[in-house]
């Protein structure tokens, strides 16, 4: 297709990828480029900040969910669920026959219609706007309700709305019946496979579970999607179908030095100066202290994913975890299969070997992306290790532990000579001098065990509770811990980094690409992002094997 003159629509038009996609196709010189985005704020700030480099280029923007009906596309979905009306509306929606009536009055079909775009890009994260509703605690709730006698029909109604599938089927229904009435040639989606590339092993997930039910439906969502949309472009009148599924982590949005906030709010910085005993740590008391500023840090802007610390950033991208690809390389996809030249990456042409996976543009830009960072740590005297975003718990307390060991030894090898005793009662005065890293510790939910285990730190939010009974059996899973036997954990895990670097020693000791050139070298100096992703590798098997 020759871009050139064309109207066409970007779904999800505000976000990281949606952006860039903006930013590319302005190059093409079409006519008009519909932004779509959830709410007015951020459709109008994405649409200003195209027009300056827009040229002849018109910047519509549109806003409003395009999942809902039109008259209430702009309304919370929440408050929808607590309307009889409007959520019976949401019902039939979903569960009733594809009818005329809810065609024309859904706000996608209507979007579609009013500006019959010669192409269509679908940036929106379907599988997590459907599978993130949560139909696993949706369904324990009403189970309890009739139990005791108690499901209503309003009850009944709410539940079901958290299916995905039916979702999902009821949208693709949808566009499929707009995308041909609007007269649009073709539809590029921005896929996801749910983990990041990676499979049942993937070490993100903020569950008891590993991976959790809602993550793995995430992934069953996003599959179903792509056999959804593979039939889509199998079906007459319809325009051509292109599925671009990015296998990585995507970013970044922007590096700086700032104000830290989860899920839009700034994290308040809390003290616990003084051990509590562990007894009353959780009797409902306040043994925290409010600090009265808000957490600042360096932090890499990963779009939907929030803001990442420098160790967040580098474990996430390491090579075998989730890595990661940029914005531009998935837009400039996007381009080449519009103007009809293939990438090698629609996963509807090539279900095998199309997805959009780790690139070597990133894995240099994250070279210039830590040196950035570090250059802001050292610029702002702020040591960014982790901000509990990116998920799980644990890997929060794994770098800060690591941070800590980072503190008290030079390298590897002498972590692996030590003593475990010594180690958690040196941490433990580190953390009584160095009170900023410890408010920051605390601040982002991560109780301190001491030494002795008798004792903690605690601040206003924890993001493992304790476990009833055994408050300790919650620390392994996101509790930074002085205890002797933590320590020796990773003492032990130091001494195994030191026995690997004998056996490669032993081995024929070559220098080609079959060596292992990312292993940690017992002289190495002690780096969190390191030992985080030396443990997810070696103890959870949480290694990517495909690219």
């Amino acid at each position: 297709m020759d871009l050139q003159g064309t109207s066409i629509m970007i779904l999800g038009g505000s976000g990281l990828v949606g952006h860039a996609v903006a930013r590319r196709l302005i190059a093409c010189h079409p006519k008009r480029i519909v932004l779509v985005a959830l709410s007015e704020r951020e459709t109008e700030d994405a649409a200003a900040s195209l027009r300056p480099v827009a040229g002849d280029a018109a910047i519509v923007p549109e806003y409003g969910n395009v999942y809902l009906p039109g008259m209430l596309a702009r309304s919370d979905r929440a408050a929808l669920l607590d309307d009889p009306v409007h959520r019976r509306l949401l019902v039939d929606d979903v569960f009733g026959d594809l009818s005329e009536e809810l065609l024309a009055r859904s706000f996608l079909v209507q979007l579609l219609v009013k500006h019959k775009p010669d192409a269509v890009v679908d940036c929106i994260n379907t599988a997590t706007a459907f599978a993130y509703q949560d139909v696993y605690t949706s369904s324990r709730d009403l189970l309890g309700l009739a139990a005791r006698g108690e499901a209503d029909q309003a009850a009944i109604e709410r539940h079901i709305l958290t299916q995905p599938i039916p979702q999902l089927t009821r949208h693709m229904q949808v566009l499929v019946e707009g995308l041909k009435r609007s007269g649009a040639r073709a539809y590029v989606k921005i896929g996801t496979s749910g983990t990041g590339g990676m499979g049942f092993n993937i070490p993100y997930t903020h569950s008891e579970e590993r991976p959790s039910r809602t993550l793995l439906t995430k992934s069953a969502v996003a599959g179903a999607h792509t056999l959804l949309l593979y039939l889509l472009g199998r079906t007459p009148d319809a325009p051509a179908t292109i599925e671009i599924k990015p296998t990585a982590a995507i970013g970044w949005r922007e590096i700086a030095f700032g104000p830290v906030r989860r899920a839009g709010r700034p994290i308040e910085l809390v003290d616990c100066p003084e051990a509590i005993p562990l007894a009353r740590a959780f009797d409902g008391g306040r043994p925290w202290v409010e600090l009265g500023r808000d957490l600042e840090s360096v932090y890499v802007n990963m779009g939907e994913n929030g803001l990442f610390a420098n160790e967040e950033f580098a474990t996430i991208t390491a090579l075998g975890q989730m890595e990661f690809i940029t914005p531009e390389e998935i837009a400039d996809y996007v381009v080449m299969e519009l103007q009809g030249r293939p990438t090698g990456r629609d996963v509807i042409a090539a279900l095998d070997g199309a997805t959009a996976g780790p690139t070597y543009r990133a894995g240099i830009l994250r070279s210039a992306a830590m040196r950035r960072l570090q250059q802001l740590e050292s610029q702002s005297g702020v040591r960014s290790i982790a901000f509990e975003m990116l998920g799980p718990p644990r890997l929060t307390k794994l770098l800060f532990e690591g941070y800590l060991l980072s503190r008290l030894f030079s390298s590897v090898s002498q972590l692996a000579a030590a003593d475990a005793a010594g180690v958690g009662r040196d941490a433990e005065e580190l953390l009584k001098r160095d009170s900023a890293l410890r408010s920051e510790i605390l601040s982002v939910g991560l109780p301190i065990v001491s030494p002795e285990g008798t004792h903690l730190r605690r601040g206003s939010h924890v993001v493992v509770p304790p476990v009833a009974g055994d408050p300790l059996a919650a620390a392994p899973r996101g509790w930074v811990d002085l205890r002797p036997g933590n320590c020796a954990l990773w003492i032990e895990r130091a001494r195994r980094i030191v026995e690997q670097a004998g056996g490669r020693a032993a081995g024929p000791g070559g220098s080609g690409s079959d060596e292992e050139w990312n292993a940690i070298d017992p002289a190495d100096a002690i780096a969190p992002w390191r030992l985080a992703t030396w443990v997810f590798r070696h103890e959870d098997r949480g290694e990517r094997t495909k690219r």
